[in-house]
């Protein structure tokens, strides 16, 4: 495997590297997007936080902005660099800068495509798509070391989508019933397939392992294909059984809480290891004395 390309992303001023931040723009926006360039080029540039990645020879191939109405904005890299981790390194720049500032939240108008790249860094959408210079958006915002508030299915998606991506090795699910509607999207699937075919391990604790299996719940089918990856248990003591609450927590301080586990609405973080730790201690015990999902032994799992 060749190794990854070198770059480096560094803070610029406006009025020092308006040219090369120009130069990627235009490639991205204007000739591969077609966006007019009367609409790429704004007032607001020379009032915004710029971050530039440039490669090992120092030639510009990505970049960022920060808005004064804290929003991230035009990021844009190389199509060749693309795939390589310059757009995470870029966003992750931004957010650093946001905090250095003070700011307490950032939004974005995230292209459809985006969604989840963005999703992964702790954004949630909010509100209906618009069209944008002709391209399909999406509106997102994330609260800066707080929980961010989940309150639609598609934020949860996201909260999912962070959870997974963001999981080391071992990621953590408390579950009524594998939650149709979350579980089952395959944005999501997608994610856990990723996870398991590189080492990651997932366990499950349901309420009801029956309901799955009735459903033919599409977790089960991936879980058949990966069964080193996957462990289901069922929920047995009264006690547990009465739990409200679902959740999903991470072994790199991420998680998604949900009073009542029968819906989306809930709050979510990444990067606050004293609250995944007080999750993981609560999914600990409550596995140990639950029962192996035998009923799913003739599935393979």
């Amino acid at each position: 495997m060749s190794p990854t390309p070198a770059f480096r992303v560094e803070p610029v001023a406006y009025e020092i590297g308006r040219a090369e931040l120009r130069a990627v723009r235009d490639a991205v926006f204007v000739l591969e997007q077609g966006v007019p360039l009367e609409l790429e080029r704004d007032a607001l540039d020379p009032v915004c936080h710029h971050v530039i990645a440039r490669d090992a020879a120092g030639q510009p191939i990505g970049t960022g902005r920060l808005t004064p109405d804290h929003r991230v904005g035009r990021m844009a890299v190389l199509a060749d660099w693309r795939g390589k981790g310059v757009g995470d390194a870029l966003l992750l720049a931004l957010i650093e800068q946001a905090r250095q500032l003070g700011w307490r939240e950032l939004a974005l108008h995230a292209q459809v495509s985006a969604i989840g790249f963005y999703a992964r860094r702790g954004f949630l959408p909010y509100g209906e798509r618009f069209s944008e210079a002709g391209l399909d958006h999406q509106s997102m915002r994330s609260v800066l070391d707080k929980p961010n508030v989940v309150e639609t299915r598609a934020a949860a998606l996201a909260a999912m989508l962070a959870m997974i991506a963001g999981t080391r090795r071992s990621l953590y699910l408390y579950s009524r019933e594998l939650d149709p509607g979350l579980l089952d999207a395959p944005e999501v699937l997608a994610a856990l397939r990723r996870l398991a075919t590189h080492g990651g391990e997932v366990r499950v604790l349901l309420q009801d392992a029956g309901a799955p299996q009735r459903a033919l719940a599409p977790l089960l089918n991936l879980a058949q294909r990966l069964p080193s990856a996957f462990a289901f248990r069922a929920v047995e003591e009264p006690g547990d059984r009465a739990y409200p609450s679902a959740f999903a927590a991470n072994d790199a301080g991420g998680w998604y809480f949900r009073p009542l586990g029968h819906r989306f609405d809930g709050e979510v973080r990444l990067g606050d290891d004293a609250r995944a730790r007080q999750l993981r201690a609560t999914f600990e015990p409550v596995w140990e004395r639950s029962r192996a999902c035998s009923e799913y032994r003739a599935l393979g799992l």
